[in-house]
């Protein structure tokens, strides 16, 4: 069977288990990048979303990790494992760092396509360049600031666009939770940008 750039993600599985290595470097190019951008806004290093995309698709090669496509997509699907990643990743820090104080918030939202606003960059002047370089890394610094379950669905919704109903499964919780995640989060991200808009 010949690999196009519609050759469904089941087909390319399937031929990935069947030893076809072409068929994995299909599957890879296709969902490494969505997976690295969502991996690198969760966890705020380059070099730890780097190796969750590797191990993502190291266990998904070598059967360590086993999509059902029944189950979902498989973009979702290696969200999810990213995320289980991230969070095993954070787990040591999270045993040794503060609680949060009560009523403090810990929330936000992300409304921006790095891709887009690299396009948007290029046709601009430096100086266009640098400030849309500056809002981008502002809200980075303030989603990072948000608490990792609220990040989750921001991010997923957000950039990614998946449903209530996707997100829902990718972080393993019911819809209702996923609404109110994203309800604080924006409100949360927002505050964060206000604050750091009036002290400029």
């Amino acid at each position: 069977m010949t690999i196009t750039p519609t050759t469904t993600d089941d087909d390319l599985l399937r031929q990935m288990r069947a030893g076809r290595a072409d068929a994995f470097a299909a599957l890879y190019r296709r969902h490494q990048g969505p997976v690295y951008r969502f991996a690198l806004l969760r966890c705020g290093s380059g070099d730890t979303a780097a190796d969750i995309v590797q191990e993502c698709f190291l266990g998904l090669l070598g059967g360590r990790f086993a999509f059902d496509p029944s189950r979902g997509a498989l973009q979702h699907f290696l969200f999810g494992v990213a995320r289980l990643l991230i969070l095993k990743h954070e787990a040591p820090r999270r045993r040794e760092s503060p609680l949060p104080e009560a009523g403090a918030p810990d929330a936000g939202a992300f409304d921006a396509d790095d891709d887009e606003t690299e396009a948007a960059c290029e046709a601009a002047g430096p100086l266009a360049r640098l400030l849309a370089d500056e809002a981008a890394e502002e809200v980075r610094r303030a989603l990072a600031r948000l608490a990792p379950h609220y990040r989750d669905a921001v991010i997923l919704y957000e950039m990614h666009d998946l449903s209530y109903l996707e997100i829902a499964a990718v972080c393993q919780v019911n819809i209702g939770t996923v609404r109110s995640r994203l309800a604080r989060g924006r409100a949360a991200l927002a505050k964060h940008l206000r604050a750091h808009a009036g002290a400029a």
